[in-house]
């Protein structure tokens, strides 16, 4: 694994056994797709095997970065949010969620939540926020919003509008009632003015590959994760004012001009609602 300024810790992390570096898992893989250095070389010979099954499966990873990044960009310098609750965070890369947020509005409060310990070791190291505003980081799974939301509320004032950011994250919960529960939960105890930025991977006829790297991935790494459809992606913005385009591929959510021509589509999937 490449060296990094929180390599203490994650030695550390590593003796405790809390990492398991024998089985692929899919935040390290997903760094490994972007070109990062935060991975182990089982991580590497999964991503490769499944880019070899769905050869764009690296492009939807960079989709979904760059929907997060035209998503936050939005809210932050055009919707007046200065709050961001970021759960299933990842690995730190580029453009992360308080880089983008606070570039538009110095000032937003930005809460990293996710279940790795080695995610929380490079989080606690590098995403470190401007001085005027503030960057937390939560080791709390989505699978408990009521701990989520109670640890939140130590830097983020929940009676004031916040950014929910689920991006790759809900298609880890297997059980469509628990998931649509969760996220509802969540939205719930947020103040109206509140946004949901979300995205998943979805079943689609004109990509069948996508189902074999799927199948691949739920036999060799970790966590497993549930393919959906667009309307099932679709109904977790449920209750909520989708703001255009709606749920379409996350390269196609308020594309940048400069970008030229129609972005190929991804089986990644995304939206943005607000609550009334």
């Amino acid at each position: 694994m490449t060296e990094h300024p929180s390599a203490a810790e994650d030695s550390a992390a590593l003796l405790r056994g809390r990492i398991d570096t024998l089985r692929p898992h899919t935040a390290r893989i997903w760094n490994y797709w972007l070109g990062g250095g935060d991975y182990y070389e089982v991580d590497r010979v999964a991503g490769d095997r499944i880019r070899a099954l769905h050869p764009e499966i690296g492009a939807y990873a960079r989709a979904d970065r760059l929907f997060l990044g035209r998503a936050v960009r939005h809210l932050a310098a055009e919707a007046g949010i200065r709050q961001f609750l970021d759960i299933g965070a990842g690995l730190p890369t580029a453009e992360n969620t308080h880089e983008v947020a606070q570039r538009h509005a110095p000032d937003a409060r930005v809460v990293y939540v996710d279940n790795d310990p080695l995610v929380m070791a490079h989080a606690r190291a590098l995403l470190t926020s401007a001085p005027q505003g503030r960057t937390d980081h939560l080791e709390e799974d989505l699978r408990d919003p009521d701990a989520i939301l109670q640890q939140a509320a130590a830097t983020l004032d929940l009676g004031r509008p916040v950014a929910l950011m689920l991006l790759g994250v809900v298609m880890f919960v297997g059980e469509d009632a628990q998931a649509y529960d969760i996220v509802r939960r969540l939205m719930d105890a947020l103040a109206p003015g509140s946004h949901l930025v979300l995205s998943h991977t979805v079943v689609s006829p004109g990509m069948p590959e996508i189902d074999s790297a799927v199948r691949f991935w739920n036999a060799h790494g970790t966590p497993e994760l549930t393919q959906r459809t667009p309307a099932g992606v679709a109904r977790f913005f449920d209750g909520l004012h989708l703001l255009d385009p709606g749920v379409v591929s996350c390269s196609r959510w308020r594309p940048d001009p400069a970008d030229g021509g129609e972005a190929a589509e991804v089986a990644m999937f995304g939206g943005v609602g607000r609550k009334e």
